[in-house]
C-alpha cells in the first residue's frame, strides 16, 4: 500500500465523485473508486463491514491488497455474523480489525439497565456502534462503506465519493450504484462469502435483538428496528 499523499477536503471528494460517477459498469466503478482511495490516502484509508457478506471486502482486497477492514463487535451479533467475519478474514487479502465498545453488554446493563436496545435504540446504537466507529476512524483520513442507493429511501442520494463533514473525512461508497442483481452476480461469479442468515430472509443484518428477516418484496432494511421509528443506526447519517 502507498503512503498517504493527500489531505482530505470537500473539494477533493467532489472532484472524485464527478469523475467516478460517470463510470457505468458497477464493478469497474467500484474498483476505480477503491483504487483511487488506496493510492490517494494510503494506509490512512479503511473500509467498514457489517459482515452481511464479503462483497466490499472482496473488491477492496483486489484494489488495495491488505486494506484495513473495520468491524464493529457490538456484543449483540448473531453467531453467523462472527463466523462470516472469521471466514472472510481467512480467505481474502485484507486486515480485519474488530472494534469493541467502551463497555461490555453487562457493564452497559449495569449502567443503563437491561435491554437498552428496546427502550432507547438510538442510545444503544450510539454506545455500541457510533462512538466506537468514531474512535476507530480517528487514525484514518478516508473510509469506505457498502451503502447502496437501492437499499432504502434514506439512501437514494448516496454519492460514490462524499465528504463526511461530521468526521472531517472523505467517505467512499463504491457500491452506491449497485443493484441487488449486481450484488448477486458478483458474489456468484467470485464465490464471495455470504452470511448464512441471508438464506433465511435476512436482507440486512445488524445486531440480533434489532434484526428480523424480511418478506419477499419488502424493503431490504425493513427488518432493522422493526416497529420502531428508526431506519439508520447513525453510522451513515
Amino acid at each position: 500500500m502507498t503512503t498517504a499523499i493527500a489531505t482530505p477536503t470537500p473539494e477533493l471528494a467532489a472532484e472524485a465523485d464527478a469523475r467516478f460517477e460517470g463510470i457505468t459498469d458497477p464493478v469497474e466503478q467500484a474498483l476505480a473508486v477503491l483504487t483511487w482511495a488506496g493510492e490517494t490516502f494510503g494506509d490512512s484509508f479503511a473500509i467498514t463491514s457489517s459482515m452481511a457478506d464479503g462483497l466490499l471486502a472482496h473488491l477492496a482486497g483486489r484494489a488495495v491488497p491488505g486494506v484495513n477492514v473495520v468491524f464493529l463487535e457490538t456484543g449483540y451479533h448473531f453467531a453467523e455474523t462472527i463466523g462470516t467475519r472469521d471466514w472472510i478474514s481467512s480467505v481474502l487479502p485484507i486486515t480485519v480489525h474488530s472494534i469493541m465498545p467502551a463497555r461490555t453488554v453487562a457493564e452497559q446493563d449495569a449502567e443503563h439497565g437491561p435491554r437498552l436496545y428496546e427502550r432507547d435504540p438510538d442510545l444503544c446504537c450510539s454506545l455500541r456502534k457510533v462512538q466506537p466507529l468514531a474512535a476507530a476512524l480517528a487514525g484514518y483520513t478516508a473510509w469506505g462503506s457498502g451503502v447502496r442507493r437501492d437499499e432504502s429511501p434514506s439512501r437514494t442520494g448516496t454519492k460514490v465519493v462524499d465528504w463526511d463533514a461530521k468526521r472531517g473525512m472523505v467517505k467512499v461508497n463504491p457500491l452506491a450504484a449497485w443493484t441487488s442483481d449486481d450484488v448477486d452476480a458478483y458474489i456468484a461469479e467470485h464465490q464471495v462469502p455470504v452470511n448464512p442468515l441471508a438464506e433465511i430472509g435476512y436482507a440486512s443484518i445488524g445486531c440480533e435483538p434489532c434484526t428480523r428477516p424480511v418478506a419477499p418484496g419488502e424493503d431490504p432494511r425493513a427488518g432493522r428496528w422493526a416497529g420502531k421509528n428508526k431506519v439508520e443506526c447513525g453510522l451513515h447519517t
